[in-house]
């Protein structure tokens, strides 16, 4: 995980300089501001005397002396426990202290800390009474400033009240940042151009360090104030990736960049002073991104994950990522569930439902005893009410987990202290258990549980973490019985985690953490309620006018665990296990041609032959072309031979063209307004075709005349569709309707008649339909931007969706029926989950698309440009514009074995084209 890889590198990074101090010595909301060289004079002018040399570091609550000697202690003193503070050998008591002139710096306090001595990482030893510490600088001229700096910040430490502490402490800061700025001489080139400069905190975990923001044409930088760890970082432009923005102790002051597309530690992460600074520098590295994508929606995933793209685990960490989850900031680390509940068999059956966790409840509602108990608080509480005292993900949590490879964090998070041996991470059933059972344990997993490290299960340190009440050391982590090693364990947790059972339940647990269980009623009958101050907006910071107040209510936001962002607010999409395996994986750039396949069966080849189809469908190359009409064309239909093509125009004419001859074959004029679909009926006797001037037109091709004309609708029919003998007509009345044709032997005539069987009421008009496979479910599309997925079988709505800004041009179900994908006037392409009617991926072109068709993952459009565009919908993006038509691409049709593909468009025209394989 990339935490365990960024502590790893920063112990090597310390190892290779021999440098001990981090700002992991600093308290919680300390500042780090100024180090000298010094040395420190033990037994000041005895006999004993001896000099230390080391660095002085000045820090808002303390003052901190790492010597050189790896042997010695750090020595860390609490500026509040200091008594006096001046210049070595002078006299005088005033609490007050005069300004010093010269000579060492003398420190008179009550208490100090030693750290890391012969540089183990270890509880902090603590010295109490009355002491005096000397330490002289190497620069004399620098000891009047410096004293200066101290009793400033001793006045601050001793402040009555914390929120009066935090002010002028603040106000130090800030009046140091005022007085310096960037470095230009640090910028790389001379010939960069300076777009912003501004103030701003660098954010790791536990610590945030102060300094200048800088932004140049190619260059990100960041210059700290006290010049730590480095005194500059720099992010070329060309290398981001990503860039998210990000909440802060709940405020919208963080923006994290990212140089890589899949890890989940960032390259930097900044927290600004002011909310438009933040916004200002997010839009420029967001306009230099030639291919950016702002910020992905949660639902642009949730396609990927659907068809078996993306694994569970990629899928929470994306959620999480998005949900503003950052390695960098432990109060919002990313939460990832507790899968397994067996941790006692010697065997783990992940065939067996039992041996999985209910993903449908939280955890503190797993125990109905325990659940009962919380239950009948809540009901005596005043409001606000909340169900638990404690988060399931929190700093403390976090380091909880990870103390044995993150020691220094915990040390920092607990004032210098490990926490009690028998309440240490020791074993992982004995953590399920009292997560279980515990009155205020409700904690839920972190994405460690389900990586490829076991260093933070294995005492590889050799820390000293205590002795538990048996008398047993606290060591490696103690194991479930099915795990035989630390490296098993993660195997078959990662194996539980990517299982069917998980793979069936898991969006459950998505509704609870970053969906529509979260908060209000959904989250009361979920029993998922927790502390107001855990969710986003749940209080104002800058309404808080008490400094007390206001800096005990950020603590308490920091340190308690903060609630994701709410990412989704209707219910999640299932997962289509049966398809995860199977699904080909679809790409617009390397296409590999499949092995000959053996002994299959036809429909087997022609899966096989469609899914090669897909997979080149970016290859499509222009066979011929024919102008058939004098106006646009509006519908294509093709006998089962392919020998003959039907169009229909704006011209009002059917046309029948010949493959074989390449001639037009019969020209037919059913009305003086535009035909604006056509189908041909099976057998390929018939065709149908829907006129503007409302009615529907039946054309025998066998003896060349009209059949009959149904005159089903009360304005212009936009268009129709065919299954099983039954015929669905759309229309600008604001209806479909759902014919039953009675064959021509039961009437005694040879014209088609109809029954009305079923009219779906819209508010607007409706401009296209579409049918799934099994024609049990129709899409329609409005004038009005609405997406309405009805159920056949009862004639009802299932969702209605207003998803475009205009009208939809087109809809189609995915060949498995589990998704609508729609385009519409606003140049939008969406996808929508049919199961819960939520949209979850939209991508939006620079003209509309008129037509399409597609394949569940890849969609080939005709654009209002005359363009064919390929879409990779998994990955989210436009792979190919293929040159067409002039004027818009009005229609589209492909073969059932989809290697055979013609448009129609504005230009009048029909093209054929073929794949190149």
């Amino acid at each position: 995980m990339a935490f365990i890889r960024k502590k790893q590198q920063e112990q090597q990074l310390q190892l290779y300089s021999k440098e001990r101090f981090s700002l992991l010595l600093l308290n919680l909301e300390e500042y780090f501001f100024e180090q000298h060289t010094a040395h420190h004079i033990q037994h000041k002018g005895s006999q004993k005397e001896r000099r230390v040399r080391g660095s002085l570091k000045i820090c808002s609550k303390s003052v901190i002396f790492e010597p050189d000697a790896i042997s010695q202690p750090i020595i860390k003193i609490p500026l509040r426990d200091c008594i006096k503070i001046g210049k070595h050998g002078e006299n005088g008591t005033n609490r007050h202290f005069a300004k010093a002139k010269s000579g060492g710096i003398s420190l008179i306090f009550s208490q100090v800390y030693f750290i890391k001595e012969h540089n183990i990482v270890a509880p902090y030893k603590i010295e109490r009474g009355r002491m005096e510490y000397v330490f002289e600088l190497d620069v004399s001229g620098k000891v009047e400033d410096v004293v200066e700096t101290l009793l400033q910040l001793h006045r601050a430490s001793c402040l009555d009240k914390l929120g009066d502490q935090t002010a002028m402490i603040t106000a130090i800061l800030q009046s140091r940042l005022a007085r310096t700025s960037f470095d230009k001489n640090r910028f790389q080139s001379v010939s960069e151009k300076l777009h912003m400069e501004c103030k701003a905190e660098m954010v790791t975990p536990l610590v945030t360090n102060p300094g200048h923001v800088c932004i140049t044409d190619t260059t990100l930088y960041f210059q700290p104030l006290n010049g730590y760890p480095k005194p500059v970082v720099q992010i070329t432009l060309q290398d981001v990736c990503r860039i998210y923005k990000r909440r802060h102790g709940l405020m919208p002051l963080g923006l994290e960049v990212f140089c890589t597309e899949d890890d989940l530690c960032s390259d930097i992460y900044l927290k600004f002073y002011d909310p438009q600074d933040r916004d200002e520098l997010y839009f420029y590295i967001a306009t230099y991104l030639e291919h950016h994508v702002a910020e992905r929606t949660a639902e642009s995933y949730t396609l990927q994950w659907q068809r078996g793209h993306l694994s569970n685990y990629q899928y929470l960490l994306h959620l999480n990522n998005l949900a503003d989850r950052s390695c960098n900031d432990l109060s919002q680390y990313p939460v990832f569930p507790w899968i397994i509940s067996d941790y006692c068999s010697s065997e783990l059956d992940l065939s067996n439902p039992g041996t999985f966790r209910d993903l449908g409840k939280p955890v503190g509602a797993l125990n109905k005893e325990r659940l009962e108990r919380l239950l009948e608080r809540y009901q005596e509480m005043p409001e606000p009410k909340f169900m638990y005292g404690s988060h399931y993900s929190s700093p403390g949590y976090v380091l909880f987990y990870l103390v044995r490879i993150a020691p220094e964090y915990m040390l920092c998070l607990q004032n210098g202290r490990f926490d009690n041996a028998d309440r240490m991470f020791n074993s992982i059933a004995e953590t399920w258990k009292n997560c279980l059972d515990g009155a205020t344990d409700f904690k839920e997993l972190i994405p460690e549980f389900y990586g490829d490290d076991v260093s933070f299960l294995v005492n590889s340190l050799k820390l000293d973490l205590g002795k538990r009440q048996g008398g047993q050391m606290v060591d490696d982590v103690e194991l479930p019985p099915w795990a035989r090693s630390p490296e098993d364990f993660l195997q078959k947790s990662k194996e539980a985690l990517e299982s069917n059972y998980v793979s069936e339940h898991l969006h459950e647990w998505i509704d609870l953490v970053f969906g529509y269980k979260q908060k209000g009623s959904e989250a009361v009958g979920a029993h998922n309620v927790f502390h107001p101050l855990t969710y986003e907006g749940g209080v104002d910071l800058n309404s808080i006018e008490d400094p007390d107040e206001k800096v005990a209510m950020l603590t308490q936001i920091l340190e308690f665990g903060q609630t994701p962002k709410q990412l989704f607010v209707t219910p999640h999409p299932q997962r289509i296990t049966e398809n995860v395996k199977s699904l080909p994986q679809t790409s617009c750039d390397n296409v590999s041609i499949a092995d000959s396949p053996g002994e299959e069966s036809f429909e087997d080849l022609t899966e096989e032959s469609k899914k090669l189809a897909w997979n080149n469908i970016a290859k499509l190359q222009l066979h011929e072309q024919h102008k058939l009409h004098k106006e646009a064309v509006t519908g294509i239909a093709v006998s089962c031979n392919g020998s003959s093509v039907f169009t229909t125009s704006q011209d009002n004419t059917l046309k029948m063209f010949s493959t074989e001859s390449k001639m037009l074959q019969r020209s037919i004029s059913f009305s003086d307004m535009a035909l604006s679909s056509c189908l041909l009926l099976p057998g390929d006797a018939t065709v149908i075709s829907s006129s503007w001037d409302n009615n529907v037109y039946f054309y025998s091709i066998a003896f060349g005349r009209s059949q009959g004309t149904l005159m089903g609708h009360d304005d212009a029919v936009s268009k129709i569709c065919w299954h099983d003998n039954r015929l669905y007509s759309a229309s600008w009345d604001s209806t479909v309707k759902v014919w039953s044709s009675v064959p021509a032997e039961m009437t005694g005539t040879k014209r088609h008649q109809f029954d009305l069987l079923a009219e779906l009421e819209h508010d607007v008009s409706v401009d296209t339909i579409s049918l799934n496979a099994a024609s049990t479910l129709l899409v329609s599309g409005t004038r009005e931007g609405k997406v309405t997925i009805w159920d056949l079988t009862t004639a009802t709505i299932l969702h209605q969706i207003p998803c475009h800004s205009g009208t939809v041009y087109d809809t189609a179900f995915s060949p498995d029926s589990r998704h609508v994908l729609s385009t519409g006037e606003d140049s939008c392409v969406n996808v929508i989950d049919v199961q819960t009617g939520m949209l979850i991926s939209s991508m939006t072109s620079d003209k509309p698309q008129r037509c399409f068709i597609w394949d569940g993952n890849t969609v080939l459009s005709g654009s209002q440009s005359g363009e064919l565009l390929v879409w990779d919908l998994l990955g989210g993006k436009l792979c190919e514009r293929i040159q067409g038509h002039k004027g818009a691409v009005t229609c589209i049709w492909m073969n059932e074995q989809c290697s055979s593909i013609i448009t129609g468009g504005e230009d009048r025209k029909i093209m054929f084209w073929k794949l190149q394989y």
